[in-house]
């Protein structure tokens, strides 16, 4: 669907590039802006000040509870909240796409090239553009250097010796995860370098896609008459920006690798302290046609103009032999590679380099335990593996772009489908590397069961899945950092069930084990006031715990509520049990989890208070929408309750449990019917069953139940839970209200809308677009043959968060229709690939989608 509104902004984005060149091998698709480009519009991150008057005494013990609570875990315990309501990151319209495979650590690049956005240590992130690395081009001809150029539109205050402040107007980005392009023509010189960038994420991969690596080839395109000798500087520092770069005792080597018949040599930049220690590594390729030179140590202040000098005398560096001392106290070092090559006239030729990272031991902030991460069973775990990953990933980048071209082709091919939707869906898995992921190896005495084996209804103590594919984790939010969020995986968990489904698998079983454990520790409940234990036995945990404490070994990070406020949880369970079978045909997961299941449903049947089939909610009970009280049956959890019995149903019959079939069947066929009188108002199911003044607001995700049954092929027929046109009925109304009545229709579905066409401003949420409830609500339009309201739903929330806010590789949870947004880089978005799975199914079905 082609609009006029998304057509202007993504112009906008590319209106000050003035050059004609558009690069060697650039894609069509994906997200493209012009390194001059200035985001008009300047948001702020939604602060306590930010809470309507009307909704602030419902927050005033909150408020009092967080401050003593964030005092005591700053101040005393000298940690980092997992979530800080007074650090919030302010926007910073910069980040492109992460370096590195997943559970390795990232580094991100930003889109005018700086390196800016570092998590080495497991979910923990630093902000931090570090403006010593750098790519520099210096061009050659008849023995003469005719031009040298930082290739970065910045003018620092340090190293005053280089030449920096390259024009922005004749240079552009282009984004399409995992692959990114910088395009830079060299104003007067008749030359165009093309800098690729490609980190290696392979759906279904798992030794690859597990490298902490990125490769850079820079194409060059030489349109003059006459020959030039070109090199490539890339400048790196050892660290990452952060006060223990001059802690002391870092150090730098050069190092050359030759096997099977190839070889690669660079520098080793030894990154030395106490907790988590790496080497991040440099490296190029050598070839007979190319020349490899390198400075293994220069300090990255002052003017630096030495450096500088060696490249401009004669296109290479010194190459000293030996290893650098190791840094005193309150220095800094840095290393640069530079590799050359001759480009005929009229002619082209590359260069190659690439970025790698060894930290193959990991330890959370409580430093209880070691974990080994997972590309060491490839690489091993001595921490000497950086010339290795360089060998390997120089010497199999182009396999690796072979398998993601041939991913991404069918659905970059589909002239039904619009540009917008195919950047969003590949560029918003950057999460899947970037969420804080950790990927480990389990070790021989881990017990994933939680202490009950499968004899007893529990699971093996390590399952298959997990010995052979590991532990998987990653956080609600880079600034919400606490693990598999379990309501919010809900959503973004089809990004990984339809791409690395054996990650999903090895989560749930890990989620699995958590239920049946339990924590009578008493703890006190930031938002209710009251004390109740950590860990109720026989349901889903909110998380698997903080990266600042010790992950898996303590679950149930999040203190807003208490356990009993997430009946959702184990609903969500239990449908993406039955939705990752379905997807996976795994029968052994299936009976593993068929008891799992079995329990959580028998600890919600306690809230059907009046035996009616139909579980009612109090307190804050439905979703996160924080301070939007509920009471008695609501759509959301009560929808999500029918698809469970739905599912339960379902899986009754797969295990041939007949007894449990029609157990199960009785009160889904009361509860339906309970639902349908509780809540069907003639256009849509209420928000709730009070009778209140805002139990009539219609709420976007009221069909999340039904989108899970269309998502594993259920809904219709024997396990149908809500009537078909009562569905669309209420879609169109979501659609009406919720999408076109908000923001003019460009910005997506609102939480809540009143009927009458304003928003929801009963609760602090209530008025937020969450970017990933929307995605998942343009599958449910898509999956009920709405495609055109389905797009045009998500298309809002592209055109708002890339191409208006600038929020590029950075998807917040939620924005609001003026000012604020909330909690930037989520997990939320990945639900994006909901809707290609919706799009999946109806071709299965039909040959035809809406050009």
């Amino acid at each position: 669907m082609n609009t006029d509104w998304g057509e202007k902004s993504t112009a906008d984005l590319m209106s000050r590039y003035v050059s004609k060149e558009m690069g060697y091998g650039v894609p069509q698709e994906g997200w493209r802006i012009c390194l001059a480009h200035e985001f008009k519009e300047k948001r702020k991150p939604f602060q306590a000040k930010d809470v309507s008057l009307s909704n602030i005494w419902d927050h005033v013990g909150l408020g009092i509870r967080y401050l003593k609570w964030w005092y005591k875990k700053t101040q005393v315990e000298k940690k980092a909240p997992f979530i800080d309501m007074f650090g919030a990151q302010p926007l910073r319209q910069i980040y492109g796409a992460p370096l590195g495979g997943i559970g390795g650590g990232t580094i991100t690049r930003g889109w005018r090239g700086e390196f800016c956005r570092w998590q080495l240590n497991p979910g923990m992130y630093h902000y931090k553009t570090v403006t010593a690395n750098q790519f520099t081009v210096c061009l050659r001809r008849g023995g003469q250097t005719v031009y040298q150029q930082v290739l970065s539109v910045e003018r620092p205050p340090t190293l005053q010796g280089w030449n920096w402040g390259y024009c922005g107007e004749y240079a552009f980005y282009h984004a399409l995860y995992p692959r990114a392009w910088t395009v830079y023509h060299l104003p007067g010189q008749n030359v165009t370098l093309t800098c690729r960038q490609i980190s290696p994420i392979i759906p279904h991969d798992y030794q690859d896609s597990s490298l902490p690596v990125a490769v850079f080839v820079w194409d060059i395109e030489n349109k003059n008459d006459y020959d030039l000798d070109v090199s490539i500087m890339f400048t790196m520092v050892n660290g990452s920006g952060q006060k223990d770069d001059k802690s002391g005792g870092h150090w730098n080597e050069p190092f050359h690798l030759e096997k099977e018949g190839e070889a690669v040599s660079g520098v080793l930049l030894h990154h030395c302290p106490p907790l988590n220690p790496y080497t991040l590594c440099i490296a190029a390729r050598e070839q007979p046609d190319r020349e490899v030179s390198h400075q293994t140590a220069f300090s990255p202040k002052g003017t630096c103009s030495s450096l500088w000098s060696d490249l401009i005398t004669d296109g290479r560096l010194d190459s000293p032999t030996g290893s650098s001392p190791p840094t005193p106290r309150g220095d800094k070092v840095a290393a640069a590679l530079a590799v050359s090559c001759s480009v005929s006239a009229q002619g082209h030729n590359s260069l190659e380099f690439c970025l790698a990272w060894d930290m193959p031991k990991i330890t959370f902030g409580s430093r209880e335990r070691e974990h080994i991460r997972r590309y060491t069973r490839y690489f091993g775990t001595k921490g000497d593996a950086s010339p290795s990953l360089s060998h390997y990933a120089l010497t199999h980048y182009r396999q690796w772009e072979k398998s993601i071209e041939e991913w991404q082709r069918p659905i970059l091919q589909d002239k039904s489908l619009p540009s917008w939707y195919k950047s969003a869906l590949f560029n918003e898995l950057y999460f899947v590397a970037d969420g804080g992921t950790v990927w480990t190896e389990l070790s021989e005495d881990a017990d994933v069961s939680g202490g009950m084996r499968s004899e007893d209804g529990g699971l093996p103590a390590q399952p298959a899945v997990i010995k052979e594919y590991g532990r998987f984790a990653y956080l609600e939010g880079q600034e919400y950092r606490m693990y598999n969020t379990y309501d919010v995986h809900f959503y973004a968990s089809f990004a990984l069930i339809m791409l690395w489904p054996k990650l999903a698998l090895s989560l749930q079983y890990d989620i699995a084990g958590s239920v049946v454990q339990q924590d009578p520790t008493e703890r006190l409940h930031l938002m209710s006031g009251r004390c109740s234990p950590v860990k109720a036995k026989n349901v889903v945990p909110h998380d698997i715990g903080d990266p600042d404490d010790e992950p898996w070994q303590r679950v149930n990070a999040y203190l807003i509520h208490d356990t009993a406020d997430w009946k959702d949880l184990n609903l969500k369970f239990v449908l993406q049990v039955y939705r990752d079978f379905h997807l996976t045909k795994d029968s052994q997961y299936l009976q593993d989890m068929w008891p799992i299941c079995q329990a959580v449903m028998e600890s919600e049947i306690k809230f059907d208070l009046d035996g009616d089939g139909l579980i009612e909610n109090s307190g804050y009970a439905d979703q996160t929408y924080d301070g939007w009280t509920v009471t008695g049956p609501s759509a959301y959890c009560g929808g999500l309750w029918l698809a469970s019995l739905c599912v339960m149903c379902k899986m009754a019959r797969l295990v041939e449990n007949e007894e449990k079939y029609k157990y199960y069947r009785d009160l889904l066929d009361r509860g339906s019917a309970a639902f349908d009188q509780l809540l069907w108002n003639g256009k849509y199911y209420n928000y709730d069953s009070s009778g209140r003044d805002f139990s009539n607001s219609v709420m976007s995700d009221q069909c999340a139940g039904h989108w899970f049954l269309k998502a594993s092929e259920l809904g219709e027929g024997d396990y149908q839970a809500f009537p078909k046109e009562k569905i669309q009925t209420a879609l169109k109304t979501v659609f009406d209200l919720n999408v076109m009545s908000f923001a003019g229709g460009h910005m997506g579905a609102v939480n809540g809308m009143r009927p009458e066409g304003v928003p929801d401003r009963s609760s602090v949420q209530s008025d937020e677009v969450w970017i990933g409830v929307v995605y998942g609500l343009a599958a449910t339009m898509i999956h009920e043959g709405m495609w055109e309201e389905g797009m045009r739903t998500a298309e809002g929330c592209y055109r708002t968060v890339w191409e208006r806010l600038g929020m590029a590789f950075q998807t917040p949870e939620a924005y609001c229709e003026k000012g604020i947004y909330r909690s930037l880089a989520y997990m939320r978005p990945l639900s994006i690939w909901a809707m290609q799975l919706a799009l999946n199914k109806i071709r299965a079905k039909t040959t035809i989608i809406p050009a």
